[in-house]
């Protein structure tokens, strides 16, 4: 039985501009950290403006911390000869709520479909290796309820688990959120369910 995935790869800063030359074309890559396909249009339509000669400007995007959306677009290049072969490094580097965008100013000279795979995927390539990876775990998040006289029990089961505190309001009723990995949830859940005067609710995204 396959284990649930709860852990994903991203990145947290743009990666540095790099340069990809190929029989006169240039090939400007990036790589941006991004939430939704909003941040994905803010950070295309700025590269237009930035690079408003260009020819093409091809990208593929991966969001979401199982690595259900993803899109990639030739942007007027032979079909599947650039945004696939983007996409095909984000696959490789294992990564998600990340954009990938490669320019590509024309040099006179054809690069043949065979040509622009190679040249897009090493654009992409080179543009994801500039960035710092990071690992994050993939979270559910609780509500836990109970009254000031449970604090102790409930400090020492978060303790005890060592469980993420995102937010508290501790008056005479209590209330605590809490972080835990989504390999535990089940088994965290039931631990404050069981504990007396305690209540736990989970809190959809």
């Amino acid at each position: 039985m396959e284990i649930e995935k709860d852990t994903y790869k991203t990145i947290l800063k743009p990666a540095t501009e790099v340069l990809f030359k190929e029989k006169g074309s240039k090939f400007f890559g990036y790589a941006f950290p991004v939430k939704s396909e909003d941040d994905v249009k803010e950070h295309i339509e700025a590269l237009k403006k930035q690079h408003h000669s260009a020819r093409h400007w091809c990208y593929a995007w991966q969001l979401g911390k199982s690595y259900e959306h993803y899109r990639a677009n030739d942007d007027g290049e032979p079909s599947n000869s650039a945004g696939m072969p983007i996409y095909g490094q984000l696959q490789s580097f294992d990564v998600t709520n990340i954009l990938v965008v490669v320019v590509r100013y024309f040099g006179g000279t054809k690069l043949g479909v065979g040509g622009l795979i190679q040249a897009y995927k090493t654009t992409a390539q080179m543009a994801l290796e500039t960035c710092k990876i990071v690992k994050r775990t993939i979270d559910e998040t609780f509500l836990l309820k109970f009254e000031y006289p449970e604090m102790n029990t409930v400090m020492q089961l978060i303790k005890n688990e060592n469980l993420k505190l995102i937010s508290q309001k501790m008056e005479l009723n209590c209330e605590f959120e809490i972080a835990v990995r989504k390999k535990d949830a089940e088994r965290i859940y039931q631990l404050f369910e069981n504990t007396y005067k305690v209540t736990i609710k989970p809190i959809e995204d």
